[in-house]
This record gives C-alpha cells, sequence and structure tokens, in this order.
C-alpha cells in the first residue's frame, strides 16, 4: 500500500470500543416505540456472515446508510436502523460439509466476528432488534408464510427441469452454471426432473407493476422491476402439427408478421416432443433427436439464450399448417427456445427476427419479408428489425397498412376465424422454491398416500431442522433431510395416519422476503409483528441496497408482502412496503477491476483500520464517502485515503491549538464576524442537503473547504463555531468527533445528543449570485450581483447588458418573467 502505519497517534480499537459503550449506556441508537417524534425507517440488506468477514462492499454500503441515520437522528426524528443476517446457504452447508462441522456453529461464529467487525467501523445499529434467519424463532414465521401461501392456493408442487452437479450432488441456479460446468467443483452440470414446489408470483405480475407508482423508488429501479416482470400484449394463435393430429399454440407480440413465419421451433421440454417421437417413422431422425436432447441437458438457460452463442437445432419431420395461409412449414426443435416462456414453443419470422434469420441462413430455411422498410434493405444481409417502421406486404388482408396498424385488425381476424385470441405474456416465471439442501428453513409440509400434500398444523411451528454431527448430500436428488428416517416419519395432520415431511428446504430469498417486518417487533410469539406497532413504522423510509437485488430479492419481497397484505397480516393503509430505494455504488480494486480473490485487489475493512492506529476506523468511513458519487462506481485510490488521514489531522491539530491559545492567555470567544457567520451558515446548508440527498462526497469536500476558510482567519473561531463544525462532522467519523468534542466540551456525554444546527435563511442569501439572462428563453448573459438584489433592480440591470441590448434591437417585450436570485427570461 502507499501509506505506513500511524505509531503515534493512540489505538483506535480501544477508541472504538469506548464509545461504544458509552453510545449503548446512552441507549443513543434505540428506536423508542413511545413516538414523540416523526420516524425514519433506515433500512440495509442484511448480509450472509460468511466465513471471510465484512468486505469494502458491505462497508461502504452501511457506511452510508449511518451517516444518514446519525444525521437524522439529530435532526429531530426517531430513527430506526436495525442490523440482521441472512444465514442460511450453502456456502457455509459446503464449508460444514468439508470440515465435518454443523452449520450452525458455523455461522455462530462468522455473526459473531462480523458484528465486531460492524461495532468497530462505528455503525449504529439498534443492536436490541438483531434477528438472524437461521434462529427457530424467525423461521417460524417464514414457515407461517408459506403455510399461508398454500392454503390460498398460491403454492403447489410440480415436476421441473433443473440443473444438476453430480459431484455436489445438488440444483445449482443458472448462475451457477459456466460453461456447461459447475462454478463451484468444475463437474459437468446436466439436466435432471425433479419434484419442486412452486410459488405463484407469476398471479401478482401486473399488481407488481402497478405498486410501484405508490413508491418513489428511483427510475432505473422500478424499470429493473417491470423489464423482469415482462409484461407483454400479444395473440395466442393455433397451428395444427401435420399427421399427428395435435395443437401447437405460440404467443406472439406481432400477429401482423404471421405470413411471414416460415418454420416453427419447440424447446427440447416440450410435451410435443414426446409426440413427435413416438410417431416418426424414422429411425435416424429418431435418433438424431434423442441425441440432440441428451447435449441439451448440459446446458444452462443463460447459456442457451446467449445471443451470440452459435444456433443449434434439429428437424422433426414433421410439419405445422400456418392458419393464416395453409401453408406447411417444418417444425424444428432448438434450445434457444425455454420450455418455461411462453408455451415454449415458437413461429420463427426470419425476415424481422435477427435469431430467427441467423437459425434460418444456417439450416437454409425460407426467409419472408412482411414490412416493407422504408429505405433500402438486403435481406440476404440480415433480418429487418425496426418492425415499427414500414409498410405491410406478402399478407393480404392487411397489406399496405403500418404495423401499427395492424395488430388490432389481425387480433379481431384470428378471433372470427377461431384461430387465436388476445392474450398478455410475462417473462416473470412462478417461483421455484424447493432446494436439495440441509442448511435451509424446511418446508412446513407432510405428505400423507391417504390425504395428499398437508400443512403442518400451526401450533405445531417451527419445524426446526435436526441437528446433526455432520452430513453428506445425496445420489438421488432429495435433501440430505431425506437420510434422516426419525424426522421424516411423521402423522398426518389430516387423518392421523403414517405421514413424511417434506425433505426440500426453502431458498435464500424466504427469509430475507420479510425481515423488515420482524425488526418492527423482533421478539413477537404470537405473530409476525404487532399491527399498531408496524402502522407506526411502515413503510421503510429508505431502503439501501446493490442494484443486483433490485430485481429478484426487490420483486420477491414486494410479492410476500402485498400476499401479507391481501390477508390482513400488514396495515391496511400501505399496500406497498418500501417508499425509497436506493442504490449503491460499486468500488472497484486499486487497479480498477471488480475485486476478487483471484486478481489479488481485495481491500479488506480491518487491514485498512490496522495500518491507522488511531482513528482507522473513521479514515476508512471518511475515505470511502468522499471517493465519489454514493451511487457511482469508484476505484479505491490510496493517495485519496492518505488526503483524509491528512483532513483529520488538521482538525485536531487546529482544536488543540485553540484549546492552547485559550489556556494560555484569557482568552475568551471571538466575536463570529460576518463574514465568518454567513461561511459558517452556508457550510451548514451545504452539508445538511447533500447528506439528506446522500451526496457524501460533496459534504465532506464542503467541509474541508470549511476547514481551509478557518485556518486563514486572523481571528479565533469562536467556541460555538468549533462545535457546529464538528457535529456537521460526526455523522462520517463519529470516534474522531466524540474524542474532539470532549476537549472542548468534557462536561458532555456525547456529540450525538447534541441537534442538528440549523442555517439561516437570510445569512445564506448574502453575498454575490450569479443571475442568467434568457430572450425568448435562450442565454444571452450572465452577471454576478449581490444575493439579495429587488426583483426591480435585477430587470433593470438585465436591460443594461451590452449584449442583450444588442439582442433587443427593434424588438418589443411582451412579458418579463424572474426567478428570484436565478434567473429573467425576456419574451419579445
Amino acid at each position: 500500500m502507499g501509506y505506513q502505519q500511524d505509531k503515534n497517534r493512540g489505538n483506535s480499537k480501544k477508541i472504538a470500543e469506548k464509545w461504544q459503550r458509552i453510545w449503548d449506556k446512552l441507549g443513543l441508537h434505540q428506536a423508542r416505540s413511545l413516538f414523540q417524534k416523526p420516524k425514519q425507517y433506515i433500512l440495509v440488506e442484511f448480509p450472509y456472515p460468511s466465513g471471510s468477514g465484512l468486505h469494502i462492499g458491505h462497508a461502504f454500503s452501511f457506511i452510508g446508510a449511518d451517516v444518514y441515520a446519525r444525521f437524522k437522528r439529530m435532526s429531530g426524528y426517531n430513527v430506526l436502523f436495525p442490523m440482521g443476517w441472512d444465514a442460511f446457504g450453502l456456502p457455509t452447508e459446503n464449508y460444514a460439509i468439508k470440515e465435518k462441522r454443523k452449520p450452525q456453529e458455523i455461522t455462530k461464529e462468522n455473526t459473531k466476528f462480523f458484528k465486531e467487525q460492524m461495532k468497530e467501523l462505528g455503525f449504529s445499529f439498534d443492536w436490541e432488534r438483531e434477528i438472524n434467519t437461521t434462529d427457530p424463532k424467525y423461521y417460524k414465521w417464514t414457515q407461517w408464510i408459506f403455510i399461508q401461501l398454500f392454503k390460498k392456493g398460491l403454492a403447489y408442487k410440480k415436476e421441473m427441469p433443473i440443473n444438476w452437479c453430480p459431484s455436489c450432488k445438488i440444483g445449482l441456479a443458472n448462475e451457477e452454471v459456466l460453461n456447461g460446468e459447475c462454478e463451484r467443483c468444475g463437474a459437468g452440470v446436466s439436466r435432471r426432473n425433479l419434484s419442486q414446489w412452486i410459488v405463484k408470483i407469476t398471479k401478482y405480475a401486473d399488481r407488481l407493476i402497478k405498486g410501484l407508482e405508490q413508491t418513489e423508488f428511483i427510475e432505473k429501479v422500478k424499470i429493473a422491476q417491470i423489464n423482469w416482470i415482462g409484461k407483454s400484449e400479444g395473440t395466442e394463435v393455433i397451428f395444427k402439427i401435420k399427421d399427428i393430429n395435435k395443437n401447437l399454440k405460440i404467443f406472439t407480440t406481432r400477429p401482423d408478421t404471421l405470413w411471414g413465419a416460415t418454420f416453427m421451433v419447440l424447446s427440447p421440454e416440450h410435451s410435443l416432443v414426446g409426440d413427435i417421437l413416438q410417431r416418426s417413422k424414422d429411425k435416424k431422425t429418431k435418433k438424431d433427436i434423442k441425441e440432440y436432447l441428451e447435449k441439451t441437458k448440459t446446458k444452462s438457460d443463460l447459456e442457451r439464450t446467449e445471443l451470440f452463442k452459435e444456433k443449434t437445432g434439429i428437424f422433426t419431420g414433421f410439419y405445422a399448417i400456418n392458419p393464416v395461409n395453409n401453408k406447411e412449414i417444418p417444425v424444428w426443435i432448438s434450445d434457444f427456445v425455454l420450455a418455461a416462456y411462453g408455451t415454449g414453443a415458437i413461429m420463427a419470422v426470419p425476415a424481422h427476427d435477427q435469431r430467427d434469420w441467423e437459425f434460418a441462413r444456417k439450416f437454409n430455411l425460407e426467409i419472408i419479408p412482411v414490412i416493407k422498410p422504408k429505405n433500402v434493405w438486403d435481406f440476404n444481409q440480415g433480418a429487418y428489425t425496426n418492425v415499427e417502421e414500414g409498410e405491410i406486404i406478402n399478407s393480404e388482408p392487411i397489406n399496405g397498412l403500418t404495423p401499427a396498424e395492424s395488430f388490432n385488425k389481425m387480433v379481431k381476424w384470428l378471433g372470427q376465424k377461431g384461430l387465436g385470441k388476445r392474450t398478455q405474456n410475462y417473462h416473470l416465471r412462478d417461483w421455484i422454491f424447493s432446494r436439495q439442501h440441509y442448511w435451509g428453513e424446511p418446508i412446513p409440509m407432510v405428505y400423507c398416500k391417504r390425504c395428499g400434500w398437508q400443512t403442518v398444523k400451526e401450533e405445531e411451528l417451527p419445524i426446526e431442522l435436526p441437528v446433526v454431527e455432520h452430513y453428506e448430500p445425496t445420489d438421488t436428488g432429495e435433501s440430505p433431510l431425506a437420510k434422516m428416517e426419525e424426522w421424516v416419519k411423521t402423522t398426518c395432520p389430516k387423518c392421523g395416519g403414517p405421514g413424511q415431511r417434506e425433505t426440500d428446504t426453502m431458498p435464500n430469498w424466504a427469509g430475507s422476503d420479510w425481515y423488515f417486518l420482524r425488526y418492527i417487533d423482533p421478539k413477537n410469539d404470537n405473530r409476525i409483528a404487532d399491527k399498531k406497532e408496524m402502522e407506526k413504522w411502515l413503510p421503510v423510509d429508505v431502503y439501501i441496497g446493490g442494484d443486483e437485488h433490485n430485481t429478484l430479492h426487490l420483486l420477491y419481497s414486494r410479492f410476500i408482502y402485498q400476499f401479507l397484505w391481501d390477508i390482513g397480516v400488514v396495515p391496511e393503509k400501505y399496500p406497498e412496503p418500501y417508499m425509497k430505494r436506493i442504490s449503491h455504488g460499486v468500488i472497484l480494486g486499486p487497479n480498477s477491476q471488480r475485486m476478487s480473490k483471484s486478481k489479488g485487489n481485495v481491500i479488506i475493512p480491518e487491514e485498512v483500520i490496522k495500518r491507522f492506529n488511531k482513528y482507522g476506523p473513521d479514515i476508512l468511513r471518511m475515505y470511502l464517502m468522499f471517493i465519489g458519487p454514493f451511487d457511482g462506481t469508484m476505484a479505491w485510490n490510496d493517495n485519496a485515503l492518505m488526503g483524509v488521514k491528512k483532513f483529520l489531522d488538521k482538525i485536531e491539530d487546529y482544536i488543540n491549538g485553540w484549546l492552547q491559545f485559550k489556556k494560555q492567555t484569557s482568552f475568551k470567544d471571538t466575536e463570529k464576524g460576518k463574514d465568518k457567520e454567513i461561511l459558517l451558515h452556508k457550510t451548514i446548508q451545504k452539508v445538511s442537503q447533500d447528506i439528506d440527498n446522500m451526496k457524501f462526497n460533496t459534504a465532506i469536500a464542503c467541509l474541508m473547504s470549511f476547514l481551509n476558510e478557518l485556518k486563514q482567519e486572523k481571528t479565533l473561531s469562536s467556541k460555538e463555531v468549533l462545535e457546529k463544525f464538528l457535529i456537521l462532522l460526526s455523522p462520517f467519523a463519529p470516534f474522531f468527533t466524540e474524542e474532539q468534542w470532549q476537549k472542548i466540551n468534557p462536561n458532555k456525554k456525547s456529540v450525538f445528543q447534541e441537534k442538528w444546527p440549523q442555517f439561516d435563511s437570510k445569512l445564506v442569501q448574502t453575498g454575490e449570485i450569479e443571475i442568467v439572462i434568457q430572450i425568448n428563453g435562450k442565454v444571452r448573459a450572465k452577471i454576478m450581483t449581490l444575493a439579495d438584489i429587488s426583483q426591480k433592480d435585477m430587470e433593470k440591470l438585465a436591460l443594461e447588458q451590452e449584449n442583450v441590448k444588442r439582442f433587443l434591437q427593434d424588438k418589443k417585450i411582451k412579458k418579463i418573467i424572474s426567478v428570484p436570485n436565478k434567473l429573467i427570461n425576456l419574451v419579445v
């Protein structure tokens, strides 16, 4: 690193521990149930407590949230700023298997380590409300939610294809399969059909889009949610399969291009594939299809839909009848079509879809244009995909229309002929809820041969994980719980006969979908949380998290909340759980690349703190907030880190000098002076507004500028000026500020018991400001003038400017629009 350990300035760990004890004793960070102040619920995504400890991304996100929470408390708000642990999951399970230890013990160690790191960094979490998703008292309510989903018909069991690692003996998410191999062990992955619990999130698709209108999410978060749901208006069209006497339904958003459909494509998992294999008389075709199906089993959905991968497929030997012209078109099977999307089959229009075009060119299939481009276009070079523009051709009933004009006409035409109907489709799929793991919440279901699937009686919750010394995954695709016969065997909740517990466990998402509700009332044994308490605290005012969770986590969480709203668990007046969603940025390594162990560019917060023996946590906190915009992408820079250290050193030296001068002379607080008072109030205004808008880097820059101005003053600052400066600094550098505060206020317990300073609006408006002068909305001049200038004088000054006079020659002013202290617009 580009800096050396500071050996002469005390011990940061002892300082941090001292102030954490004092803050805990004073109860400064505890949210109060009795409301005498306006509330502010500030939420950060609770971490997965891995063995590697808190990483720099955690630190960055949590520090920003902590600065904001401290600022809000001092500004007079009753702040709920909680923390907990999202502790179920495969990494801990794999480590436990490797070490032949219990995941319960490993999780306990990891959370203890994380919590110590958090305290050392000065996070002002309300630890009285700490939760852990692996605590049976917590996951009792996760299981209760699942039972309610089942009772309302929103949870069901179905056989589904999943990615299967034969080495780890577990199902893998698409993101865990790289080039057909398990990301963890490198073994070849295959597709395996397993019976899975599914949750019908698709029933809430429209609600999840509509509900965004009631939030203040930033636009990119709303777009991420809407795109993931992927609602599209279109038509369901029926194609008949010749010689099989079966109908094939497809969904298309472009029924106007039906005359251009020259082949059909089925997903390898489509039910019609079985009929094709059964009816096919060509042995070679059958053999080729079976071989192709085997190859597709090694690919994840992400690989299959990769736009730039080489197109693969197999002709079935069968033909479909295009309903608009009775033309026979070949039926193919290709892995770029997924069973889970739409109907699992597509009509291919290669003239107007690049993926279809590439497939058609590779396999020498027909390409028929049905939209005439406005400009010259060579269909031998590529598909014409700007289909919103052009003229319909080769499509007799709608020839000559624009694509936009033809949609409704085609829908009506298909309906009249019984060939199709208007419908909607969603990218969003129902939620696969089963995991074949041990370390997760047991699904509270019992299977009875007589009664089928039954929910566990609610009074028996929680259904706890059986504690074992160690365990191995199974070869069957079942959870390790399937081996624990004593636990599996139970009685049917309905008939009392023999039953078997569900041995799959829940996904990580399950415990993190509702955790913000439990923070409100974490020790309640009778319900998720008391509704009166929820009415006080909901909705979450600010939810800070990463872009990677703006789709699935946020969507699942909003879905579960909306479901709980439907069944009356949460307050009726709050149909959405979160008001604002803030996406924090990313810290890259010193080489401007994503941090990873393999690249050797990982920054460990603890190591940075240790390098600065005194005020280490505060230097790291300030640096991470100063490095760039909170929502930006920044690279680690040691020089900037040293700049923050020097800034804190300057503050300490200034205060020590101030105290020394006061001690050696009959010093009394000097008059603030008009200029110094204006500077102070402008600084209060700037820092307050920047923190409120999470512009932490510019707030710190303002504090640096203020200190430089103080040092240049010939007269010494008053105690009031120093106090207000330290209060403004305190959210960023809490331990350092407490130490300096005690020097000038030894009889006061904590700077965080002080009120946030308010600025005088009259004082901040004095001094010079820039006025923009426009003529018919175009800038023609800019002038500097006193901030308290009257509107009449501002207009007079504008008319005196030479450039304005030049543009006003032979013109008549119809209207003057004035924005005080900002703008004059002359309408001529």
